[in-house]
C-alpha cells in the first residue's frame, strides 16, 4: 500500500506543529521496520508496495536497470542543489510539471490509503507500530481506529464495576438505557447522533469513577419490521404473508431480524459505543416477553385495560389499526390531487361536495355536504341544530337513502353549527369520530361499509367490490344521474396519513384492547412538576405537559403477526354465542393454564374452551417497559434492578417524547412505584439540507459507515438498488444523491463523525445536513434549524490530524528515559508560558465538566477544540521549541514535564468525544510512577486543580500573545517577510516588565518576520518611533513596525483612498436607508441591526482616514 506522508491538511488550512525531519534510521533499523511491516497483524505492509506475494521469486535487477536508477538519483541530487542555491539567493524554484506530477502521486497515495479496511480486532491488545512507520506518517482514521474496540470489549471495560460487597461505587452510578433502534435495517445519521451523545456521557462518567452501564438492545418494531419483510417477500417471490402462513412468516422475520440485528450492532461498535453487550436486550426475548405479559395482565386486573368496539385509525395497506401518534396530518388549503398507495391516478381531496337527500313522504329535500362522498353509503342519519328554524319541521322525520334500502332519521343536536355549510350534517357513525359520539347519543345504526383492504363491502349495494376512492367518483356520478348532486367547492381540510405507508387513514370500528390513560398520566405529570424527573430543554417539558393533559385512551391492538400476542383469551361457552367486543367474555393470563383457571372461576359448571386473541400489542407497549424490563423486572430481586434502577438519564429525540418517553414514565411509576429515570434530554433531529426527515425514498438517508469510511457516488447509487424502493423512488433518490454528493462522501472516521454531531447539539433543534454547501453556520435560524456540512465533518478529521501530529511532536521530544512527575503540579521554576499552559488545562477541565454536567454538548466540544488548537498546538508547543532546543537542562526538563501534562490532560479530556484517537495516542505515553491504568477508558478525567490556577500569569502571557499576534499581523499586512524592526511600547510598568522578561517568547511567537529581526522595548514616556506603522494591543501596549524604506508609501495611500471611497459610498447608502420614511415599519430587531451596520461602516471610514493620514506623515518623517 502506497502511503501519503503529508499532513492531510490542504494548503491554507491550519496544520499540526512542524517538528522537522527525524534523524534517518540506520540501514539495519530500516530493514527491521520494513520486514516487520510485512507480517503486521493489522494487514499493513511496506510503504509503496502492493502487499507482495510470499511465494513469488524476488526479481534480481539487471545492470541496465541499476544504471537507470543511478542516473535518476544523480538528476535528483542536481535538482536539490539547484533548489538550495535559489533559496540562498532569496528566490524559489518555479512551479513545475514535476510538482504537478508529485501532487497526482500524492492523490493516488490517498486512494491507496482509503483502501485500508477497518478491523474490529480479535480481542488481543493492539500492537502499535513505531511512529516512524509509513502508516503512522499522518492521521489515517481506519488505521488509528482499527483493533481497539474488540480489546475494550474483551477486557470487560464496558461492564459496570461494583464494590467488593456488590454495591455501586462511592461516587454513585450512571445508567443509560440505550433507546433501542428498530431492527429494520441499517442505521442512519439519526441513530449516530444519540450514540455519540450517550457514549460521551457514559465514558465521561466512567472516567469520573462512577459505576456505569450503557445497556444496549433492539426493538422488534412490529409494523415497520413486518412491513419491510412483506415487501421483501413480494419482491423476491411474489408471495404474501397469508400465502406463507403465520408460523412460517414469523420464522422468516426472525431470520431477517438476526441478520440485520448483527449489522446494527457492528455499526454501533464501529462508532465506538461503549455498550455492555453482555446485557443486551431485545423486546421479544423471553425475559422481556414475561415483562410484557405481567404488565398487560396486571393492568387488565386493575381495570385499566379494557375491551371495546370503537373507531380506530385503520391503514388499508398494513391492514392494522394505529394509534393517533402513528398518524400524520397533512394540511390542505383547498383542492389538491394526492398520490394514494394502490391507485395509478391521483385522487382529489380538499373539495366539499354538496348533495341532497329526499325527505320521506314529501317533495322536500335536505342538502348536506361532505369531503368524503363515498362515506354517504354508510350514512344512517342527518343532524340539525335544535334551534335552526330552517329544519325544525323536519326533526323526527326521515330521509330516504338513494342507493341502499335505508331510512335516515333526522335528529336535533347542539353539536351542529347552524352557520357552517347548509346547517345540516350527514351522519356516518361507523366512519367518523364526531358522528360516532352523536350516533351513540341518539341510537343511530353503526354500519361499516369498508373491508380491511379498503374495498366497499356488501352494505354498499351496487358499489360493492369497488375500491374506496373509485367509489368516490362513482357516487358523484350516481348522484348527478338522480338529480341529487348540487355542487363542489374548494375546502381546507386535514388529511390523515399513515406515517409508515402514507396511505389515507380510514376510521373503522373494530373490537380492540384499550388502555385508560388519564389515571396513568396524572402521577406522571406530577413527577415532572415535582422535579423527580427533569426534562431538558424546557420547551420539551412544556410540550410534555400539553400532551399529557389532553391525553386520550390508547388503542393497544395491532392486526399483525410480528409482536407480542396479547395474553388475552375469549371464553367460548357451549350453547352461548358471544361477541368479541364483549369485555366480560375475555380473561387474561400469565399462561394459558392461568387463563383457564380464571375462566373456570368466572363460569363455574359450564363447558368452556379458550381462543387466544390473534392480535399483537402496539410496539410502544413493550418499548414503554424498557428502563426496568432490561434490568430484570418483573424479577425485582435481580442485582441490576436492585442496584441500578431507577436509571439516570434517558437521552432521546424530542419527536418521540410522546410515543415513548411519556409512556415509559407512566409504566415505570405504575409498575415499579418509582420514576424510570431522573432526567430526560431531548436532542436535535437530523434532517437533510431541505429540512426533511430522513427517508430512503428521498435518498437522504446517510449511513454513518459511509461517512466514517467514505464512499463513491456510484456505490451510493448501488445501495439504492438493494432495498425495497420502487423504480420511481430510486430515480428520486438518485437525483438527490447526485446533487448532494457529486464527488461521493470523503472518509471522515468515527472520531470526526462523533465530534461533529456532538458539536452541533444544542437540544431540541434540528440538524440540517447540507452536504454540498460552501458556507457553514451553526447559528440558530428561524425554525431552529442548524446548517451542517459534510465538509465541516471532514474538517474535524483535520482536527484529528492536528492532535495526532502534536502528540507525535511531543513524544519525539521526550527522551527514552523521561519519567513524568508523580502528579501534574507546579514544582517552581516554570516559565510564564508553562504556568499559562497549566492554567489553561485546569480552567478547561473546570469548564468542560460544568458543560457536560449541564448537557451543553456544543460548549464542551468548543472548550476541547480551543484547548487543543488555540492553547496547546498554536501557542505552547510553538513556544516550547526554543526552550527545548536552547534552554538549560533544567528549563528543558520543565518544558517537557509541562508538555507531557498538557498532552496527557488533552487526550483524557477528548476521550469521551474521540475514543479511538485518544486511546491510540495515550497508549504511547510514558506512565507516571505507580500508574498501572491499562486503558484511557479507565483513566481519570481531568478535574479542576486549584494549584494550577493562576489568573495573573494568564493575563501576563495573554499580553505576550497579543503582542506577538500584532507583530505577525503588521508584518503580513505590509509583506515584511523577515528582518523586521519592531518596537513595543507598554503603557504601564507591569506590562513593561512582562514584555522585557518574555522577549524570547515574543520573538519565538512573532513569526517568520522576526528571522534576523530586532525588538526594542520602549518606556511609556518615549516618543513614537518614526517611519513606523502602529497597532494597539488593547490598553496595555502598542506595537510599531518600521516600514519606511521597505514599502511603497504612495501605493499604500492610493489603496487606502480607494477603499475609503467605497466605504464612504456604503455609508451614504446605509444612511439613506436608516433615515428613510419606511425604515420605522421594520421589526425592531432589524432596525437595530441596520443601525449597527451603519455605525460599523462609519468606523471603517474613520480607520481608513487615519491610515491615509498616517502614511502622509510617514512621507514627512
Amino acid at each position: 500500500m502506497a502511503l501519503n506522508a503529508a499532513s492531510h491538511n490542504p494548503t491554507g488550512q491550519k496544520t499540526g506543529p512542524i517538528s522537522g525531519q527525524p534523524p534517518p534510521a540506520s540501514s539495519e533499523a530500516a530493514s527491521q521496520i520494513l520486514g516487520a511491516s510485512k507480517n503486521d497483524p493489522m494487514g499493513q505492509h511496506e510503504g509503496g508496495q502492493d502487499g507482495g506475494d510470499e511465494e513469488a521469486v524476488k526479481k534480481v535487477k539487471s545492470e541496465k536497470e541499476l544504471e537507470k536508477e543511478r542516473k535518476k538519483a544523480e538528476k535528483q541530487k542536481q535538482f536539490e542543489q539547484k533548489k538550495a542555491k535559489l533559496a540562498n539567493a532569496g528566490g524559489a524554484p518555479a512551479e513545475s510539471k514535476t510538482k504537478e506530477k508529485k501532487a497526482k502521486q500524492d492523490g493516488s497515495k490517498e486512494e491507496a490509503i482509503s483502501e485500508y479496511s477497518w478491523q474490529m480486532g480479535n480481542g488481543e491488545k493492539k500492537q502499535l507500530l513505531p511512529l516512524e512507520h509509513p502508516m503512522n506518517s499522518a492521521y489515517i482514521p481506519t488505521v488509528v481506529e482499527s483493533g481497539w474496540y474488540a480489546w475494550w470489549e474483551h477486557q470487560g471495560y464496558f461492564k459496570p464495576t461494583f464494590t467488593a460487597n456488590d454495591n455501586v461505587k462511592e461516587r454513585g452510578y450512571f445508567v443509560i438505557p440505550e433507546p433501542p433502534p428498530n431492527v429494520t435495517g441499517t442505521l442512519h445519521m439519526g441513530h449516530a447522533l444519540p450514540l455519540a451523545l450517550q457514549d460521551t456521557l457514559v465514558r465521561w462518567n466512567r472516567m469520573r469513577g462512577l459505576t456505569t452501564l450503557w445497556l444496549p438492545g433492539c426493538d422488534h418494531a412490529g409494523i415497520s419490521t413486518q412491513s419491510v419483510v412483506e415487501k421483501m417477500l413480494w419482491k423476491r417471490s411474489k408471495e404474501t404473508r397469508h400465502q406463507l402462513g403465520r408460523k412460517k412468516m414469523v420464522e422468516t422475520i426472525w431470520e431477517w431480524k438476526e441478520e440485520y440485528h448483527q449489522k446494527i450492532n457492528n455499526a454501533l461498535k464501529r462508532m465506538g459505543g461503549s455498550l455492555d453487550w453482555s446485557r443486551e436486550a431485545f423486546t421479544m426475548n423471553p425475559t422481556f416477553s414475561a415483562a410484557v405479559t405481567e404488565t398487560f395482565c396486571t393492568l387488565h386486573e386493575q381495570g385499566l385495560i379494557y375491551r371495546s368496539n370503537r373507531l380506530v385509525n385503520w391503514c388499508t395497506q398494513l391492514n392494522t389499526s394505529l394509534s393517533n401518534l402513528e398518524v400524520d396530518s397533512r394540511v390542505l388549503e383547498g383542492r389538491t390531487m394526492l398520490d394514494v398507495p394502490g391507485y395509478e391516478r391521483k385522487i382529489e381531496f380538499g373539495v366539499l361536495t354538496h348533495f341532497q337527500y329526499q325527505v320521506e313522504g314529501s317533495e322536500e329535500r335536505i342538502e348536506v355536504a361532505t369531503t368524503r362522498p363515498e362515506t354517504m353509503l354508510g350514512d344512517t342519519g342527518i343532524a340539525v341544530h335544535p334551534k335552526d328554524e330552517r329544519y325544525k319541521h323536519l326533526v323526527g322525520k326521515s330521509a330516504q337513502h338513494p342507493f341502499v334500502n335505508r331510512r335516515l332519521p333526522i335528529i336535533a343536536d347542539e353539536y351542529v353549527e347552524m352557520e357552517f355549510g347548509t346547517g345540516a350534517v350527514k351522519m356516518t357513525p361507523a366512519h367518523d369520530p364526531n358522528d360516532f359520539k352523536i350516533g351513540q347519543a341518539h341510537g343511530l345504526e353503526f354500519i361499516n361499509i369498508l373491508t380491511d383492504t379498503g374495498m366497499m363491502n356488501h352494505n354498499t349495494g351496487d358499489f360493492n367490490g369497488l375500491k374506496r376512492f373509485d367509489a368516490r367518483y362513482k357516487v358523484i356520478e350516481a348522484l348527478k344521474s338522480k338529480g341529487l348532486y348540487v355542487k363542489q367547492e374548494p375546502n381546507a381540510m386535514n388529511v390523515p396519513l399513515c406515517s409508515k405507508t402514507k396511505d389515507i387513514i380510514e376510521p373503522i370500528m373494530k373490537p380492540q384492547w384499550w388502555m385508560k390513560m388519564k389515571p396513568m398520566a396524572e402521577p406522571a405529570i406530577q413527577a415532572v412538576k415535582e422535579r423527580k424527573i427533569v426534562i431538558k430543554p424546557e420547551k420539551s417539558e412544556a410540550d410534555y405537559f400539553r400532551w399529557m393533559e389532553r391525553i386520550e385512551d390508547w388503542c393497544l391492538s395491532r392486526q399483525l403477526w410480528w409482536g407480542h400476542q396479547a395474553p388475552a383469551y375469549f371464553v367460548e361457552i357451549d350453547g352461548e354465542p358471544g361477541d368479541d367486543a364483549d369485555g366480560n367474555r375475555w380473561v387474561t393470563g400469565r399462561s394459558e393454564e392461568a387463563a383457564m383457571d380464571k375462566a373456570r372461576s368466572k363460569y363455574p359448571g359450564k363447558q368452556i374452551s379458550l381462543r387466544r386473541d390473534e392480535d399483537v400489542l402496539d410496539t410502544w407497549f413493550s418499548s414503554g417497559l424498557w428502563p426496568f424490563a432490561t434490568l430484570g423486572w418483573p424479577n425485582t430481586d435481580s442485582t441490576d434492578y436492585q442496584k441500578l434502577y431507577p436509571t439516570t438519564v434517558l437521552e432521546t429525540g424530542w419527536d418521540i417524547l410522546f410515543f415513548w418517553v411519556a409512556r415509559m414514565i407512566m409504566f415505570g411509576i405504575r409498575m415499579t412505584g418509582q420514576v424510570p429515570f431522573r432526567e430526560v434530554y431531548c436532542h436535535s433531529l437530523v434532517r437533510d439540507s431541505e429540512g426533511r426527515k430522513m427517508s430512503k425514498s428521498l435518498g437522504n438517508v446517510i449511513d454513518p459507515l459511509d461517512v466514517m469510511s467514505g464512499i463513491t457516488l456510484e456505490k451510493l447509487h448501488d445501495k439504492l438498488k438493494v432495498g425495497n424502493l420502487d423504480p420511481k423512488e430510486v430515480e428520486t433518490a438518485t437525483k438527490f444523491q447526485k446533487a448532494s454528493f457529486p464527488k461521493g462522501i470523503p472518509e471522515c472516521g468515527a472520531d470526526a463523525l462523533r465530534f461533529s454531531l456532538i458539536n452541533y447539539t444544542t437540544g431540541g433543534k434540528a440538524i440540517n445536513l447540507a452536504f454540498n454547501q460552501q458556507e457553514i453556520s451553526n447559528e440558530f435560524v428561524a425554525g431552529g434549524d442548524i446548517n451542517f456540512d459534510i465538509q465541516q465533518m471532514f474538517g474535524y478529521r483535520r482536527f484529528c490530524n492536528k492532535i495526532y501530529q502534536a502528540t507525535k511532536y511531543v513524544l519525539g521530544k521526550l527522551d527514552k528515559d523521561f519519567t513524568p512527575q508523580q502528579e501534574p503540579a507546579r514544582k517552581g521554576g516554570e516559565s510564564l508560558a508553562e504556568i499559562w499552559m497549566l492554567h489553561k488545562l485546569t480552567t478547561a477541565a473546570s469548564e468542560i465538566n460544568a458543560a457536560l454536567e449541564a448537557r451543553d454538548f456544543s460548549q464542551a466540544t468548543k472548550i476541547t477544540y480551543e484547548y487543543w488548537y488555540d492553547n496547546l498546538c498554536d501557542v505552547y508547543i510553538e513556544n516550547s521549541k526554543a526552550i527545548i532546543q536552547d534552554g538549560t537542562p533544567a528549563q528543558q526538563e520543565s518544558a517537557k514535564q509541562t508538555l507531557y501534562t498538557a498532552l496527557e490532560g488533552g487526550l483524557t479530556m477528548i476521550h469521551p468525544f474521540m475514543p479511538f484517537l485518544s486511546e491510540e495516542l495515550w497508549q504511547r505515553l510514558p506512565r507516571r510512577p505507580g500508574d498501572t491504568t491499562p486503558s484511557i477508558v479507565l483513566a481519570a478525567y481531568p478535574q479542576y486543580n486549584k494549584s494550577l490556577d493562576d489568573a495573573d500569569s494568564e493575563k501576563a502571557y495573554e499580553l505576550i500573545l497579543a503582542v506577538s499576534k500584532a507583530i505577525r499581523s503588521l508584518a503580513a499586512q505590509y509583506s515584511i517577510l523577515d528582518s523586521a524592526t519592531i518596537s513595543i511600547q507598554p503603557s504601564n510598568p507591569t506590562a513593561a516588565s512582562t514584555c522585557e522578561a518574555q522577549l524570547a517568547s515574543i520573538r519565538s511567537l512573532g513569526g517568520k518576520a522576526m528571522l534576523n529581526g530586532t525588538i526594542k522595548i520602549l518606556s511609556p514616556s518615549d516618543l513614537r518611533p518614526t517611519g513606523c506603522i502602529a497597532q494597539a494591543v488593547g490598553a496595555e501596549a502598542a506595537v510599531y513596525l518600521l516600514v519606511k524604506g521597505r514599502i511603497d508609501i504612495d501605493a499604500e495611500i492610493s489603496k487606502a483612498q480607494t477603499k475609503m471611497q467605497k466605504a464612504s459610498e456604503a455609508v451614504e447608502k446605509q444612511r439613506k436607508m436608516v433615515e428613510g420614511v419606511n425604515f420605522g415599519k421594520r421589526p425592531v430587531e432589524a432596525q437595530e441591526s441596520e443601525r449597527l451596520r451603519l455605525k460599523e461602516r462609519r468606523a471603517e471610514v474613520e480607520v481608513l482616514e487615519a491610515s491615509v493620514g498616517m502614511f502622509e506623515r510617514l512621507k514627512l518623517e
